[in-house]
């Protein structure tokens, strides 16, 4: 059951108020958060299960998610698309807001920015990028608990502070009601907030109920088929991780198992009895048997009487009459060399976590080549890359939108008009996108120079810079704007000179 107590957060109490819906609906507003949605109506009270399988399945999949990012060819692939996705510079930051499309004044455009500074200065973001999206890439998920002072909320954030995400839960309660004409059940009330609920809550089944608004939550986006729980971009290599562990442990127990040649000993019983037989021939066994076994925990191989050797050679009886005791060799295996079906796991996994299989090949060299020779992969891999940061990005847009209403810069309104034209610019490190660049250009001016005679016959100069150089409007004014001044420059320079 979860807890009664009620916090107060940005001038509200939890619990007390409810977000109704908008328009009676049958079905609840659904957002990619994963929240487990519970129903109320009429005189009965609310019971959330907090240890139902759903949550205990969700935990286990954060610790399965966090368990194969220490793979090592999993590990090598995540800090390949993080050190894409962040990128560390000691002159700026890894990301700057980006306000060129907002038509408000500049002074509100430098108000914004400061506020936005101020954001990344309270999750340390320039100095822990790195793990901070780590962290969001592997778990699926990023929350924060928005810290205020209560007496004077004007004041802006005060703190973010990182939540482990096996603690919380984000839980869609609605109340129904039957629709007299249909008979359906329509959504009258819909009301959403945090489960906070750490070890010491877990033994009284109990958690403390947080409103929204005190939690930045940022996700992956990613959904399981019935959209009821939040994935991590990790879920498609859970099953390519554990293949290619189990064919490395199983390589490995081959390797030990089929290198060393075996020896087969013909042991002779004479006319012993058959149990005296059978004595002779363990007392012989244990005086020659291997007692090696492989540990797929360790990768260890140690000495352990109580398991049998992996490397065990064969005795074999032979009666009176044969050739006596005789001692021959089984060769080992012919194919040790031989590691196609680990290479094969290898790419599997690369490919389940979109990253070009030829980063796998540590081996090959960097080519510095055209950008025609650019693999499709790579340019695969910088869309799959920008579609991340756009979606990291959620965790700006939630820590800006609260720290602007908090200090009355803007209204809910403005936010509404605003945020779509609010860009968040991370620094580049890709080269195949810089090569890629750079060779447009210098494409679209060899192709200027071979259109120069028919400017002004068959084409205007404005088609030129549309078609050809492909400026916008907007950049056909910029520039034109600087021609203009740096020729006043020359100007002045060449006035000054005589």
């Amino acid at each position: 059951m979860a807890d009664d107590r009620k916090i107060s957060f940005f001038g509200f109490e939890i619990g007390r108020k409810k977000k109704g819906a908008e328009r009676p609906s049958f079905v609840p507003d659904t957002e990619a958060d994963g929240a487990g949605v519970i129903t109320t109506g009429g005189h009965f009270g609310v019971y959330l299960d907090l240890d139902g399988d759903k949550a205990k399945n969700e935990i286990d999949l954060l610790y399965k998610y966090r368990d194969i990012a220490a793979q090592p060819e999993c590990d090598a692939a995540i800090e390949d698309i993080i050190n894409e996705s962040i990128v560390g510079d000691h002159d700026e930051a890894p990301v700057n807001i980006v306000l060129d499309a907002l038509e408000v004044s500049d002074k509100i455009k430098d108000t914004i920015r400061y506020e936005f500074g101020n954001i990344l200065s309270l999750i340390n973001f320039n100095q822990y990028a790195h793990d901070i999206f780590r962290k969001w890439y592997v778990d699926g998920r990023l929350p924060y608990h928005v810290i205020i002072d209560e007496g004077k909320p004007q004041a802006g954030i005060k703190e973010l502070r990182y939540i482990d995400p096996t603690k919380l839960r984000k839980v869609k309660e609605i109340e129904e009601k039957d629709d007299p004409k249909t008979g359906a059940k329509l959504i009258v009330k819909q009301e959403e907030y945090f489960i906070f609920q750490d070890t010491a809550m877990e033994k009284h089944n109990q958690g403390v109920k947080i409103h929204p608004d005190s939690i930045i939550y940022c996700t992956s986006g990613q959904l399981d088929p019935s959209r009821s729980r939040i994935l991590s971009y990790l879920q498609k290599a859970i099953k390519p991780v554990n293949q290619l562990r189990m064919m490395e442990d199983s390589l490995v127990i081959y390797r030990i198992s089929r290198a060393p040649e075996r020896r087969i000993f013909y042991i002779d019983v004479g006319n012993l009895p058959k149990g005296k037989a059978e004595e002779y021939l363990k007392n012989i066994m244990a005086q020659y048997r291997n007692k090696l076994v492989y540990d797929a925990s360790t990768g260890e191989i140690k000495d352990d009487k109580k398991h049998m050797s992996m490397m065990e050679d064969f005795f074999l009886p032979r009666r009176e009459g044969g050739r006596g005791t005789e001692i021959s060799t089984l060769p080992g295996g012919d194919n040790l060399g031989q590691i196609d079906d680990i290479i094969y796991f290898q790419k599997k996994l690369y490919r389940a976590l979109n990253v070009p299989i030829n980063r796998l090949e540590q081996e090959a060299q960097f080519s510095l080549g055209r950008s025609t020779e650019i693999s499709r992969d790579e340019v695969k891999f910088k869309k799959f890359i920008d579609r991340l940061r756009k979606r990291f990005s959620d965790l700006f847009m939630q820590s800006l939108k609260t720290q602007l209403l908090l200090k009355k810069i803007i209204t809910t309104q403005d936010w509404d008009a605003w945020k779509e034209e609010i860009v968040f610019d991370f620094i580049e490190d890709n080269y195949f996108s810089e090569l890629k660049e750079s060779e447009m250009i210098r494409e679209r001016f060899e192709m200027l120079a071979s259109l120069d005679e028919y400017v002004g016959k068959y084409v205007s100069n404005e088609w030129i810079r549309k078609q050809i150089l492909r400026q916008s409007e907007d950049e056909i004014e910029e520039i034109d704007k600087q021609i203009e001044k740096e020729s006043e420059d020359d100007g002045e320079d060449l006035d000054l000179d005589i």
